[in-house]
């Protein structure tokens, strides 16, 4: 979207009497650009939109969005010119007394030394967070239950620790695609980072950088990749997440963009042909609907529904397919992996097509309802490469990753003694960010103290002693039943959130 120096001058007064659902103008960052057209679309809803129409919105633009999001979504001809500025009037927003009280709790959060574990960012964020942000972040697919069986799978196993064994000094470092790792956990790529905090996913990559682990940057991040790249260390090892874009070339320039600014393996996404319904997030949507545009269940509102999902599917191809593999791997040198394989099937095709590995999983639960959690498919697929290839795991060619429902040290260990070389968190890295990038790294080092505990417990020495010996997951398959009433929540852990919750609501 060219933004040139002959671009014409508008006075703030001409902006602001488009101020419509018929006329909606916005100014970001002192340009000018017509929104009429893409209220329906937006994600978040109108009713955000149309509070600023006619008006400057580049604090609340700025506050999620990258730089280039209007330029990706918007068609040349809305960019209408710049503002004067000298026709420019400061106005004061007033808070509401909602966001005056969450300010409050922000104002008075528990001190990091007394956050014990990963679930007591969650209850935090769970408070201090905005209602839309925390709708959007801990949404999932349908009824919610297979991102709660993510975390409930590795309750289905049980360590069979070794005694006796000198463990004075423990190591959990490792290598992830050849790249060493201070643990075998990456940062999961997550969308809309700056929700959680206005430096959003630099706080993942600078954390990051402190503590030896790698970050996936996502595609649908709040800063630009190369925001992210500039914010990290020198040899920094970092990951892409790519969606397949419809244009191939779009694709293509990205991939080949990041293999020259020195990313180190990407992951393709394969699990998005379109995305899941989101039910909570949904609902918040039409609470930031205008009254007029309250769903009446007609072809058209159905329509309307769906707008949001379309500005993601937009620019993720449903077309992709197994014959799109060999043009991926004509273009870039980087080690593939594709993210989100749930078959053993799957895997075998991954393998086959000299794919460097899969990360099994079901997107945080947000897609497919009712798909197995990854745990539950990494015991298949090792099972599987045993018995019909004689392949074992962890294997340098082909390696196992996984995602979805970690909280601690001990689920990252069942995982690798199971046969995964590394456990990607995503969610509970967010949740942290609502402390800044301090929050970020206290829960990295919250990870560490609980590898170095538990390893000495299991009598594991290197991550090389995780074996499948140290743990039982005869249970696995055996899933839990969802109590039919309370949104079909597990009745104890809900009872240990709540507990959480209350807990965290008195330090505030």
């Amino acid at each position: 979207m060219s933004t040139n120096q002959n671009a014409e001058l508008i006075s703030a007064q001409t902006v602001a009497k488009h101020n419509s659902r018929e006329s909606c103008w916005i100014i970001v960052s002192g340009k000018v650009y017509d929104v009429t057209d893409f209220m329906d679309d937006h994600p978040g809803g109108s009713k955000i939109i149309l509070k600023y129409a006619g008006m400057d919105a580049t604090a609340e633009y700025d506050r999620i969005h990258p730089p280039d999001a209007l330029s990706t979504h918007l068609a040349p001809e809305k960019f209408l010119g710049l503002v004067d500025p000298k026709t420019v009037v400061k106005v004061e927003t007033q808070m509401s007394e909602e966001d005056k009280a969450r300010a409050q709790r922000k104002s008075s959060l528990p001190p990091l030394s007394e956050i014990l574990n990963l679930h007591d960012f969650e209850a935090i964020a769970r408070l201090v967070m905005h209602e839309r942000t925390w709708a959007y972040y801990s949404s999932a697919a349908d009824d919610e239950i297979s991102t709660r069986e993510n975390h409930a799978a590795y309750h289905r196993v049980w360590f069979r620790p070794r005694v006796l064994r000198d463990v004075s000094t423990v190591d959990w470092s490792t290598t992830i695609l050849g790249q060493p790792s201070s643990m075998p956990v990456y940062i999961s790529a997550t969308a809309l980072g700056k929700l959680a905090h206005p430096d959003g996913e630099l706080n993942l990559t600078r954390a990051a950088g402190n503590h030896g682990v790698i970050q996936m940057v996502p595609t649908m991040a709040s800063f630009t990749f190369d925001e992210i790249v500039d914010a990290a260390k020198p040899g920094q090892a970092q990951f892409l997440q790519l969606y397949v874009n419809r244009d191939r070339n779009i694709t293509k320039k990205l991939v080949q963009h990041a293999e020259k600014r020195g990313v180190k393996g990407l992951f393709v996404t394969v699990d998005t042909p379109q995305l899941g319904r989101r039910e909570r997030d949904m609902r918040m949507r039409f609470a930031n609907q205008e009254p007029t545009e309250a769903p009446q269940n007609t072809p058209q509102d159905r329509e309307r529904v769906q707008k949001a999902a379309n500005v993601v599917n937009s620019f993720i191809d449903p077309a992709l397919n197994w014959n799109d593999i060999p043009w991926l791997q004509s273009i870039t040198k980087m080690p593939i992996v594709l993210k989100g394989v749930q078959s053993w099937a799957d895997a075998f095709e991954a393998y086959d097509r000299g794919l460097a590995g899969v990360v099994l999983s079901n997107h945080g639960g947000r897609q497919l309802e009712f798909a197995r959690s990854g745990l539950e498919m990494l015991v298949e697929v090792t099972q599987h490469f045993k018995q019909k290839r004689g392949i074992t795991f962890p294997n340098d060619k082909f390696q196992l990753f996984v995602d979805g429902g970690v909280r601690r040290a001990t689920d990252v260990i069942k995982a690798v003694a199971l046969g995964a070389t590394a456990v990607g968190l995503g969610r509970p890295f967010l949740y942290a960010s609502a402390y800044g990038q301090p929050g970020v790294e206290r829960a990295m080092q919250i990870l560490h103290d609980e590898f170095e505990m538990n390893m000495r417990l299991l009598g594991a020495r290197t991550i090389k002693d995780l074996v499948p010996e140290l743990v039982d997951a005869s249970s696995i398959h055996a899933h839990m039943v969802a109590v039919p009433d309370d949104r079909l929540y597990n009745a104890n852990y809900e009872s240990m959130q709540h507990a959480r919750l209350r807990e965290m609501k008195s330090k505030l």
